[in-house]
């Protein structure tokens, strides 16, 4: 059992009980999300009503009502397409925008890297800090490399774009990575709905590896001793929502809790 200033975190990410007062979101019969209630009205402008059952699409309709409720001003569009499955591992059956997960529900896959550097007294991890002007959570600490999975990419293919794109970290450096865990989710968020799952990865860097922020999205890279970042996470809210749970999994694994 976790002690309660790392349990905290975890059970603020598992705040939502499904499906709650959310009907299911369905595409030809199968539930792939749970449409939230504010998100009803903004479905009757467009002619859909939300019955006991739920609301049932076909496939192709998702993503044209996805681009409506957002030029409608239901959420905002992300320019970025995202798998829509029913299962984790099952068969995608829709392409639908990133800002319309939450609103409908619809789980999303991300990666997150722990980048540790080996030291004589103990590990040490990577800390990235958010860009100020980040959508979602600005200025919130972070890892090194995370990021959702788009459309047409698995995890391997993410990490390996995000590491680049991020940190600088090329693919020579990012194939010594091991997948060391999923985690899971269902959080209730003022954006709607988040239920993620987040493939984990471990990689230990040389010392000699400085990152660079390349796309904007970081404001500055630290390293720092893991148990610094292990008191952060206790004391704190400091560290983004769900990068806790991958770090609290990471302490585990090293035998600080």
């Amino acid at each position: 059992m976790l002690p309660p200033d790392l349990q905290r975190h975890v059970d603020a990410c598992n705040n939502a009980i499904l499906p709650g007062a959310r009907a299911a979101l369905k595409l030809d019969g199968a539930t792939v999300g749970f449409i939230e209630p504010e998100l009803e009205p903004a479905l009757a402008v467009f002619g859909l009503t939300v019955g006991p059952a739920g609301l049932d699409l076909t496939p192709s309709a998702l993503p044209r009502l996805a681009r409506d409720l957002a030029d409608a001003g239901a959420f905002r569009w992300r320019d970025e397409a995202f798998d829509v499955r029913a299962a984790p591992d099952g068969p995608v059956l829709a392409h639908v925008d990133r800002g319309a997960l939450p609103g409908f529900g619809l789980r999303a896959v991300g990666v997150h890297l722990n980048a540790i550097v080996m030291r004589p007294e103990g590990p040490w991890l990577w800390v990235a800090r958010r860009a100020a002007d980040k959508l979602l959570d600005p200025g919130k600490l972070d890892h090194l490399v995370a990021g959702g999975v788009p459309a047409g990419l698995g995890p391997w293919e993410t990490l390996l774009k995000e590491a680049e794109e991020e940190a600088g970290l090329g693919a020579g450096l990012v194939k010594g990575a091991r997948h060391v865990s999923t985690v899971d989710y269902a959080m209730a968020r003022p954006e709607g709905l988040r239920r993620d799952r987040l493939f984990c990865y471990d990689l230990v860097l040389p010392e000699s590896f400085a990152p660079e922020a390349r796309d904007g999205e970081v404001e500055s890279f630290e390293l720092w001793p893991l148990a610094r970042v292990l008191d952060q996470v206790r004391a704190t809210d400091d560290f983004k929502f769900n990068v806790n749970l991958v770090l609290i999994d990471l302490f585990e694994r090293h035998g600080l809790v």
